[in-house]
């Protein structure tokens, strides 16, 4: 059995910047591959050093001839297909004898790479796969920090070894650019360049990603510096600023977003919320839902206490009228016990006429709970809190025994906590007094967290004890039922 050829791209020249997919060719091949000049070196090999093994079999494959000179009878190209033919038939002897090749490719394998002449004399006969790398063209825009194209542009990826005349068309005839092959071109390629009136417009990126990158305005650079790895860049023309706005920035309009993180985590939560937090300059919330959010040290973020809704409000309003984008978040849905009903209360205040807020919903606890079980909320439900902080008892013994007299399926909230360990206790006995002692009772725990618990129990063997501030009850109505450890209320109501 034949080995098989790999054709390798590690990138522009950093080696993190090397493919997970590349990393393990390259660690594993029998035989290492690369180019280079009469001097040795091998660019391609110092990017992958660090994951080689250290035993494997190497093939230096040198070039010898350059453009400029060769006394060859077939002149450069006779002279360098000669070459090719060469080293396509000494790879193919480690091919046949069932080793595995690997060649290295600075950048991309199929992008003015050298591998292209040994996968076009070598892939019809042995087994072929390429592995792409990260261009230089892509480093260089990187590291610029410069996008190449926008919206509808166009980019144009051309030789510095046309003439440069034909460069100068093409320049012009494009958004973007990036011109390869620089060195001993440099001067056709400047010259092309002011030709087509983009000379001020680019850049120049030598040995992007390296520990000797430099970067700098084309036209400032010696010609005589300029090696052969180094690209000439004509970002895009969409990303320059637009020349008729003033030259002091406007201040930028903030907002407030208000977002549910749903009851877990990060599958629980939408991609209009997740698009929310990655856009967001300062995320503000109670401390334990702010830790659900991954750090990133772009952003702000503003911890605080569970019970200071009215102040956190405040505190986001204000940073939004002086221009940040801010994220209030909240577990499961903002809207139901949770910051979007203070954030718009607060809003209501005059100095915050001007600030815009926005509520983007979440998946609730209940419809998580919910969906462990099968479907208690199949039909009419209420949703209720058991804690007191912000209302009295009073009114929710009240809206319970309502509900209960109703008939409704209650999903009920903040059942106890450590100061408040009496009122499941009550509220069963509330519930009693109009349900049947058999009705079932959903206890969610943790639902979608690494301590998730789900129990289904009867109304009278409720256990006060085994409820915390992590756990929602879902008390079925009249008709609820329980199969087989499936719970769910019908839609049809009995006549």
């Amino acid at each position: 059995m034949s080995g098989r050829l790999y054709g390798v791209g590690v990138g522009p020249g950093d080696p993190e910047l090397v493919t997970v997919k590349a990393a393990r060719l390259i660690g594993s091949a029998d035989v290492i591959v690369y180019h280079s000049a009469r001097h040795g070196r091998s660019v391609a090999r110092s990017i992958a050093e660090p994951y080689l093994r250290g035993d494997q079999i190497e093939e230096q494959l040198v070039y010898p001839v350059t453009v400029e000179e060769t006394d060859h009878s077939g002149g450069y190209q006779g002279a360098i297909d000669e070459f090719y033919e060469s080293c396509a038939e000494r790879l193919a002897s480690h091919l046949e004898a069932g080793r595995d090749v690997v060649v290295l490719a600075a950048g991309d394998p199929f992008f003015y790479g050298s591998y292209m002449h040994m996968h076009k004399r070598l892939a019809h006969r042995f087994p072929t796969e390429v592995v792409p790398g990260v261009t230089s063209v892509s480093g260089a825009s990187a590291e610029l920090g410069r996008p190449l194209v926008e919206r509808d542009e166009t980019l144009t990826v051309l030789p510095g070894t046309l003439p440069t005349e034909v460069l100068a068309e093409r320049i012009a005839a494009t958004d973007s650019a990036a011109i390869m092959k620089l060195g001993r071109t440099f001067e056709s390629v400047r010259s092309a360049l002011d030709s087509a009136g983009r000379l001020d417009d680019a850049w120049y990126v030598e040995r992007a990603t390296t520990g000797r990158q430099r970067i700098s305005p084309l036209a400032d650079v010696d010609p005589a510096s300029v090696p052969y790895f180094s690209v000439a860049i004509l970002p895009s023309k969409a990303h320059l600023p637009d020349p008729s706005t003033s030259d002091t920035p406007r201040s930028r309009a903030g907002e407030v977003v208000v977002v549910g993180l749903g009851p877990a985590g990060r599958e629980w939560t939408t991609p209009e919320v997740q698009a929310a937090l990655a856009s967001a300059d300062d995320l503000v919330g109670y401390v334990t839902y702010i830790d659900r959010v991954p750090p990133n040290p772009r952003q702000r973020r503003h911890a605080s206490d569970n019970k200071v809704e009215a102040e956190r409000a405040a505190f986001a309003l204000d940073l939004a009228k002086r221009g940040s984008r801010v994220v209030v978040v909240s577990s499961g849905d903002p809207g139901v016990f949770a910051m979007a009903s203070a954030v718009l209360e607060v809003a209501g205040e005059e100095q915050f006429a001007d600030v815009p807020v926005r509520v983007l919903p979440g998946l609730t606890a209940a419809q998580a709970v919910a969906s462990r079980v099968g479907a208690p909320l199949g039909h009419d439900f209420c949703v209720l809190s058991l804690s007191d902080r912000l209302k009295p008892w009073e009114i929710i013994a009240e809206r319970l025994t309502a509900a209960a007299r109703a008939d409704l399926v209650l999903a009920i909230y903040n059942p106890a906590s450590r100061s408040r360990t009496w009122q499941v206790s009550r509220a069963r006995e509330l519930l009693l007094e109009h349900r049947s002692p058999d009705t079932p009772v959903v206890i969610g725990r943790d639902v979608g967290g690494p301590a998730e618990s789900v129990r289904v129990v009867r109304l009278e063997d409720l256990d006060p004890s085994t409820v915390d501030m992590r756990c929602l009850l879902l008390i079925g109505s009249s008709t609820t039922q329980v199969r087989d450890g499936v719970v769910f209320t019908p839609r049809r109501y009995p006549a």
